[in-house]
């Protein structure tokens, strides 16, 4: 390719008007700091920040952690919380507390038998149970919503005592990401 005499003119004076030590405000341009060959192994490292590592929910997810247990079962007709599910809830509302940007829906369920209406209720009963349980454990009220889905959504199918113990329970549901 050739260039011309003109053309090679204009790009020298271009590249010259780039080089101008003066910015568009009139004052004198910073000189470049200098681009150094190797950049030290400190400066890849990336630093996990506060507000990361508060809002960290990989134990949540990993299903070794007592803390992948996020749902709590109750008896029949009753939401009264079990002792058995203490630990796990105090578990969890220390989690909370430590992260507080956190939000959590406490799902309440119900199995199939009863009205529509009264499954609703009872299932809001339950959620509210566990909510009050996770607060006492140190999550803080706003962190947390209580929600029924009453019948509608069973974690078992059938019509036995099988299927509905495990449809009777509140499930922690916490942020997808």
């Amino acid at each position: 390719m050739r260039i011309s005499t003109s053309m090679f003119a204009a790009l020298v004076i271009g590249l010259a008007g780039c080089a101008s030590t003066e910015n568009k405000t009139g004052e004198a341009a910073r000189p470049q700091q200098p681009v150094p060959d190797k950049v030290p192994a400190v400066a890849t490292v990336t630093p996990r920040t506060e507000v990361s590592e508060a809002n960290d929910l990989s134990a949540v997810r990993d299903p070794n952690n007592p803390l992948s247990k996020r749902s709590i079962y109750f008896d029949f007709d009753n939401y009264e919380v079990k002792p058995e599910y203490a630990a796990l809830l105090e578990r969890h509302g220390k989690f909370l507390a430590e992260r507080q940007a956190v939000r959590v829906m406490v799902q309440g369920h119900a199995d199939e038998r009863g009205s529509p209406e009264y499954n609703l209720a009872l299932g809001q009963k339950r959620a509210e149970a566990v909510r009050r349980a996770l607060v006492l454990h140190g999550a803080k009220d706003g962190q947390l919503e209580a929600v029924s889905f009453g019948e509608e959504k069973p974690d078992a199918h059938g019509y036995n005592e099988a299927a509905w113990s495990q449809n009777r329970r509140a499930d922690l549901a916490y942020p997808v990401k």
